[in-house]
């Protein structure tokens, strides 16, 4: 009978999926609680965290698929906690990043294992994420450095200005009008070239020649570089905080903080 009663009792331990999604629909309820409470709005709360409103959202309802990474998860809830008035590393601590973490279901009498948290997890992600986005930046800025200086060297022959209507249609649709203006001065028979960098962490898209090459959320401080033969697109839902420059001239913000923002920049064809 003891036998049974323990074979009872056992529950199937939860799979490391299921762990994240039950715990951030407990620590999504305790933040809406907590905002309804202080009488704050979703859109006072991009304000003070500067996360776009639909990820805050998903943050409450508990929707696991419409987050990034388990790791920039528990950076949002931290954020968030901390806009709240929480200890927003302690709260965030407790939502699973990787099966380092135990579910405290299955811990038993190990009251003190289920205290651990791997915040020192947490703080070697994003030393690795920084010091890979600055490695992959500095190759880029070399490689930009030898192309312009070999570009100086190349005489360019006299060029037409053209307009197309094909551009001048372009101009038109993009909102943002810094960066839709040097369309028009890129040359026939170059590539397009952009490069971002990051005011505050951000969701970026972007696809070249009708390839994606990127999507997911860049950290603050980052700077990339794309390159396209014919149209780059670049999507971003926190246009405040993205900053494009087109064929190396001055970076300009792509729009307002926290709205979302597409910006199309198109290579004049050969004549």
């Amino acid at each position: 009978m003891k036998w049974l009663r323990k074979k009872n009792n056992h529950q199937p331990s939860l799979s490391l999926e299921e762990q994240r999604a039950e715990k951030l629909a407990e620590l999504g309820a305790q933040l809406w609680a907590l905002r309804q409470e202080q009488g704050l709005s979703l859109e006072q709360v991009v304000v003070l965290t500067r996360i776009p409103r639909r990820l805050l959202q998903a943050i409450e309802e508990g929707n696991l698929n419409d987050l990034p990474e388990p790791v920039y998860i528990q950076g949002l809830i931290r954020q968030f906690a901390d806009a709240l008035g929480l200890n927003g590393v302690e709260f965030s601590g407790t939502f699973p990043i990787s099966s380092a973490q135990v579910n405290p279901r299955g811990m038993g009498n190990n009251s003190s294992l289920a205290q651990l948290r791997p915040i020192h997890l947490y703080f070697l992600y994003i030393f690795l994420i920084v010091c890979s986005v600055n490695g992959l930046s500095q190759l880029l800025n070399n490689a930009l450095l030898q192309q312009a200086s070999n570009s100086q060297n190349q005489p360019y022959p006299p060029q037409k200005s053209v307009v197309k209507p094909e551009l001048a249609q372009l101009k038109e649709s993009v909102e943002v009008e810094p960066v839709s203006d040097t369309v028009s001065g890129v040359q026939k028979g170059q590539v397009v070239q952009i490069g971002v960098t990051l005011k505050a962490s951000s969701w970026i898209r972007v696809v070249a020649d009708g390839k994606t090459e990127f999507e997911g959320i860049l950290p603050e401080g980052s700077h990339r570089i794309w390159k396209a033969q014919e149209q780059l697109t670049v999507k971003t839902d926190n246009a405040g905080g993205v900053l494009m420059s087109v064929n190396q001239e001055k970076a300009k913000e792509m729009g307002e903080p926290g709205k979302e923002e597409e910006v199309r920049i198109a290579a004049k064809p050969k004549l």
